[in-house]
């Protein structure tokens, strides 16, 4: 199921995440919790590997967990905010002449500037739900797969931030909150998409805060705010934030909660060729260099 691409502006996502390039790693707490853990996962891949895409890198903190685990493997971070990959060190502090630790890309998860089957594992934390188009996303990410490659994602699930969707909900009709995938959804582009043995799971993460604006200001400063299209101009006016703020929960210590949905998915990229299904037929594609040519 393709995300709408009327809903997501492009424009307003790569600016929030570009102003959030200092910021980010201090306040993204939860973030860094479900990197570890999708971290944790990469105990699937096959065989040793030549090379790692980190895919919407960010800061680069996942992308040096990679260079750490896999030292004789190729790192590449990618990402389409510039200053976030501004973050990331490019030769190591020891020997400065030595090769980059990280090689670093600027460019969009849906059309990658890298070779055809030229990666053995994909790792993306928490970014797939700013893409447009799933299909279009995986489709692309099989490309750049070698045979058996481990693709490993995790993404936001719909019931993230609920209580400030309902707090909103109470104050008018408009668009103040991202809407996320189900994993339903993201299994179901998977198989369509022709990746083998997928696994997906959700866990729920509730995070405690002092005050709504709180948890505001930490949404600014990973640069999660809203991106939405049919978003008003501005943060919606000060009256309808204080209208807000007092439709939202707050337990009896005066704090307030926010719930944080997370899939975790993982499967392996086929061979070339392989099927992609498409509203229940299957569609092989063959490359050229496959076909044989009769000579009379």
């Amino acid at each position: 199921m393709p995300v709408d691409s009327a809903a997501l502006s492009r424009r307003a996502v790569r600016a929030h995440f570009g102003r959030a390039a200092n910021s980010y790693l201090a306040a993204a707490a939860l973030q860094n919790i479900v990197e570890d853990q999708l971290l944790e996962r990469l105990d699937a891949i096959k065989s040793p590997p030549q090379r790692l895409l980190d895919i919407g890198c960010g800061p680069g903190r996942g992308a040096l967990a990679l260079r750490r685990a896999f030292p004789n493997a190729q790192i590449v971070a990618l990402d389409f905010a510039v200053p976030m990959l501004a973050q990331i060190p490019v030769k190591s502090r020891w020997n400065p002449f030595a090769e980059p630790a990280i090689h670093r890309v600027a460019g969009d998860a849906a059309m990658l500037p890298l070779a055809t089957e030229c990666a053995d594992v994909l790792f993306s934390n928490l970014c797939i739900q700013w893409c447009l188009d799933l299909p279009a996303l995986f489709a692309e990410w099989r490309r750049v797969l070698r045979v058996d490659a481990l693709v490993a994602f995790t993404n936001f699930g719909p019931d993230t931030l609920m209580e400030l969707r309902h707090a909103w909900a109470q104050v008018d009709q408009g668009a103040h909150v991202n809407r996320f995938l189900d994993m339903h959804d993201v299994g179901d582009a998977l198989l369509r998409a022709g990746f083998k043995d997928p696994v997906l799971s959700t866990e729920r993460y509730t995070l405690s805060y002092l005050d709504v604006r709180a948890l505001l200001a930490e949404l600014k400063a990973i640069g999660a705010t809203n991106a939405l299209n049919a978003r008003r101009s501005g943060l919606g006016g000060k009256a309808a934030i204080e209208q807000m703020i007092q439709h939202y929960p707050v337990d009896a210590d005066g704090r307030v909660s926010a719930t944080y949905e997370v899939v975790y998915a993982q499967a392996y990229a086929p061979p070339p060729g392989a099927p992609i299904r498409i509203e229940g037929a299957e569609i092989a594609s063959v490359p050229v260099s496959a076909i044989r040519r009769t000579k009379r």
